[in-house]
């Protein structure tokens, strides 16, 4: 596992529907919370490069708002094409009020 780096805070998060875009050690990530858990992925799309963090989250996948691949926000696998390809998927922790990125 890498160095864990702070995105932001738990209350940041609070009232975001959807992923929010973090800068993570110089990486755009996006991250999301389904219920009480956070996960981040890479946010660019495999297919064209579209900004999943501006992506429809659906229950535990993100539809990318460019041309609808979706990927699980858990592993970052394609769920569904266009995309082929997955995106790296990325550790998530909360330490104390701070939401935590492991970068490799």
């Amino acid at each position: 596992m890498g160095q864990f780096v702070k995105v932001g805070t738990v209350a940041d998060f609070e009232d975001v529907e959807g992923g929010k875009l973090v800068d993570a050690g110089g990486r755009s990530l996006a991250v999301f919370r389904v219920g009480t858990n956070y996960y981040a992925i890479d946010n660019t799309c495999t297919h064209r490069g579209g900004p999943l963090a501006e992506g429809t989250l659906v229950g535990e996948e993100v539809i990318c708002p460019w041309h609808g691949a979706h990927f699980n926000v858990k592993t970052g696998a394609v769920c569904a094409p266009p995309a082929r390809e997955g995106v790296k998927s990325f550790a998530v922790r909360v330490n104390g009020n701070d939401l935590e990125v492991a970068i490799i």
